[in-house]
């Protein structure tokens, strides 16, 4: 009768050494936090931050005074003598500029979109990784070229729209061709990153049962990828266009006829109930976008 064989002394201190190992310790979160605390206090050292000048003067307390308790009686009509006879009403005027809002907001995404698609799709890991794009090794070509994406992704989107606005501004003048890039540029970057992000994150299950069938990569990458990640490209796509929403209001501060537009002269000339009348028709235009997006999220997943 043959004893059965028993585990080397090497193979028995293979486990005890596994339990040995232990993953490094994160560092403390006081300190971490101890750190942030005191960069925000030689922030404020080297700033000049005081309390006190936070503390209005008498005059600024009546401007505040008044803004604010305009804000319980917003206008329905213009405040004061109307300088144009037959002019449109107020609260239509204001309906038309919210309109050119969306109008901005969508040309801009529209642009965005077209080119943040195909540049998040280079730019992402698993297009260029064997299982989903090649049958071969990736090349140094292909990582240079992804890397050269990468570059121009993140020069998209390092410069903000207000500051594409002023150059667009000064460079062609009051164009809405201009306003329309001044937001598309810098968006179209944000929506490359998030997009690749997303690629590369999403569930593989499908793509792997395609490739053990034999799916040829790029269908793999069409047909067992893309849908996974498409609920939340959508959903984050409709996210941006809150926000370019937002943007094109604010370029109306620099005299595009947007609902910001509107907000800068009235606020200007001292007229807060239409300044406030304003802010809610914008606030309103941002939730029915946010109830928007919820939906099309809601209706993505089920």
């Amino acid at each position: 009768m043959t004893m059965p064989s028993m585990p080397s002394t090497a193979s028995r201190a293979q486990p005890l050494k596994r339990m040995d190992r232990h993953p490094p310790k994160p560092p403390p979160r006081g300190l971490i936090l101890l750190a942030i605390g005191l960069l925000g206090l030689l922030a404020a050292f080297f700033l000049g931050l005081r309390p006190a000048g936070l503390v209005p003067n008498a005059g600024g307390l009546a401007l505040a005074r008044d803004f604010f308790s305009a804000a319980l009686e917003p206008a329905l009509s213009r405040q004061g003598p109307t300088l144009v006879a037959h002019s449109t009403p107020f609260l239509a005027e204001l309906a038309f500029a919210a309109l050119r809002t969306l109008i901005f907001a969508a040309a801009a995404m529209s642009l965005a979109l077209l080119a943040g698609l195909p540049l998040g799709i280079l730019a992402s890991e698993t297009w260029w990784r064997r299982s989903a794009f090649s049958s071969s090794r990736v090349t140094a070509t292909a990582r240079g070229l992804q890397a050269t994406v990468r570059v121009g992704i993140a020069l998209l989107r390092s410069v903000h729209e207000l500051i594409w606005a002023v150059v667009l501004l000064a460079a062609v003048g009051m164009n809405t061709f201009g306003a329309v890039l001044a937001i598309a540029i810098p968006y179209s970057g944000t929506l490359a990153k998030v997009f690749s992000e997303m690629l590369d994150e999403a569930p593989r299950h499908s793509a792997k049962a395609m490739e053990g069938i034999g799916v040829r990569p790029l269908s793999v990458f069409l047909f067992g990828l893309v849908p996974r990640a498409l609920p939340d490209l959508i959903a984050y796509t409709a996210y941006r266009f809150e926000c370019a929403v937002r943007s094109a209001a604010v370029l109306g501060f620099f005299g595009y006829p947007t609902l910001g537009y509107h907000l800068t002269l009235s606020f200007g000339d001292g007229r807060f109930r239409e300044t406030w009348t304003t802010i809610y028709l914008l606030l309103g235009l941002i939730l029915f976008l946010e109830w928007w997006s919820t939906a099309i999220r809601r209706r993505l997943v089920s």
